[in-house]
């Protein structure tokens, strides 16, 4: 191997592990007692994980999050396909303003749709429920907008071809742009499952019922679990964190071929 090649890789080695180190520690921090944390010793244990999914209800709280993110990523990445096909290939009147009205969203902070999303939905009781922590998730603007762009690089003939063999525009997307464009769509599945599965705020402000807490609020509530007077039981937060870390290096395992892919190719498009 050549010097260059060896300090480039040492380089990037340096940069993985120093990029990496937080979530290294939190991992190890994980896996020590709270006592032993605080004493600046280390005895290893698995009671933290036993004790944040069986005492603290993290069971319960992982399957909330993944019918919530689940759930939010199916139909918003439906629906987001569906509009970028539709401003990608029709024609119809006021498409450029819709267009424009879609990206404008881009530029609104979320907070500002928090108490109009609350109100609206205590109005027809659906706080407290899986339909008032999806419904106000379901729409996503750069979702649209980067499918739009990646559609539109792919040729009309195809379209065209499906057409005189007699499909419907509902075929067409279905048979046609779906499968090509399968990368950019997984692509955008994993990013806005991965922000739903973080989302806090609106979780926090929408559920009052223990039950249905999603991780991100569970997991604030342990910053209340004391070892000692005036103390957080650190390796127990860490646990916890450790947790939620999974399902989502699991889904960045199984698409991140087509992640990396379909933003590539939707770049150069």
């Amino acid at each position: 191997m050549k010097p260059k090649s060896i300090l480039l890789t040492t380089l990037a080695l340096a940069g993985g592990l120093l990029f990496l180190s937080p979530v290294l520690y939190s991992v190890w921090m994980a896996f020590q007692t709270a006592n032993a944390y605080y004493t600046g010793t280390f005895e290893f244990t698995l009671g933290n994980f036993a004790l944040a999914v069986g005492e603290y209800n993290f069971a319960r709280y992982l399957v909330n999050s993944v019918i919530v993110s689940g759930l939010v990523t199916l139909i918003g990445i439906t629906f987001a396909t569906m509009a970028a096909f539709a401003f990608a290939r029709f024609r119809f009147r006021g498409g450029n303003l819709l267009f424009g009205a879609t990206v404008a969203t881009l530029m609104i902070p979320s907070h500002i749709s928090l108490i109009p999303n609350y109100l609206t939905l205590a109005k027809v009781g659906l706080l407290d429920s899986y339909a008032g922590l999806i419904l106000p998730s379901i729409s996503s603007g750069f979702a649209a907008f980067f499918l739009r762009q990646y559609i539109r690089g792919i040729p009309r003939a195809l379209d065209e071809a499906a057409y005189m063999d007699g499909a419907t525009p509902l075929k067409v997307l279905w048979r046609v742009i779906v499968p090509i464009s399968r990368p950019a769509i997984l692509s955008m599945a994993l990013f806005i499952f991965v922000g739903e599965w973080n989302n806090y705020i609106w979780p926090l402000v929408a559920v009052g019922d223990s039950d249905m807490y999603t991780l991100q609020v569970g997991l604030a509530r342990l910053y209340d679990i004391n070892p000692g007077e005036g103390l957080i039981d650190w390796p127990l937060v860490m646990a916890a964190s450790t947790l939620t870390i999974l399902p989502i290096l699991l889904g960045f395992i199984l698409v991140e071929r087509h992640l990396v892919r379909g933003i590539t190719m939707g770049a150069v498009k």
